[in-house]
């Protein structure tokens, strides 16, 4: 018996292991309140309490996030019955007004909020877009994503954490 107590620690530690760098548990989401672009108001990240997430910082000048907004407006369409939502956080130094024109534009879905720096650090400091973390129902994230993501890639991580 003595003998399998030290692989049975090693097999815990193992197991412990394979759970974290498969994405469940994490950090705690970052709590922002944010000005939305097109209301003005306010969006407090406690209103997707309960709420798979995917946040995403970006630019109206950035291609590559550009590139991905077609996905992330199918993603919302797909999966918001299943408590999950796209959250938009743009980086944009020109105020709402640029950013509420491509919401116009673009027909996009999901919230969008201008992201301030106390945000931008309390998720890690963005140094570069676009840049995106999914967070499971419990407030957690569970993925960092940095740059354009398929829409595959994120189909795939959403649904293991629906």
């Amino acid at each position: 018996m003595t003998r399998m107590r030290p692989c049975l620690q090693i097999i815990v530690v193992m197991c412990v292991l394979v759970i974290a760098a498969s994405g469940f548990g994490g950090t705690r989401m970052p709590s922002f309140s944010l000005p939305d672009v097109v209301s003005g108001k306010d969006v407090s990240s406690s209103e997707f309490e309960g709420k798979t997430l995917f946040v995403t910082f970006f630019a109206t000048w950035c291609p590559p996030c550009m590139e991905e907004i077609p996905t992330l407006i199918k993603l919302q369409n797909k999966y918001k019955g299943d408590g999950f939502s796209v959250v938009g956080l743009s980086v944009d130094q020109g105020g709402a007004k640029i950013v509420k024109r491509l919401v116009k534009k673009k027909s996009i879905n999901y919230p969008v909020m201008l992201a301030d720096s106390i945000t931008m650090e309390s998720f890690g400091g963005v140094y570069g877009i676009p840049v995106s973390f999914l967070v499971n129902k419990n407030g957690n994230v569970v993925k960092k994503y940095t740059g354009y993501i398929p829409q595959s890639v994120l189909e795939k991580d959403l649904r293991k954490i629906l």
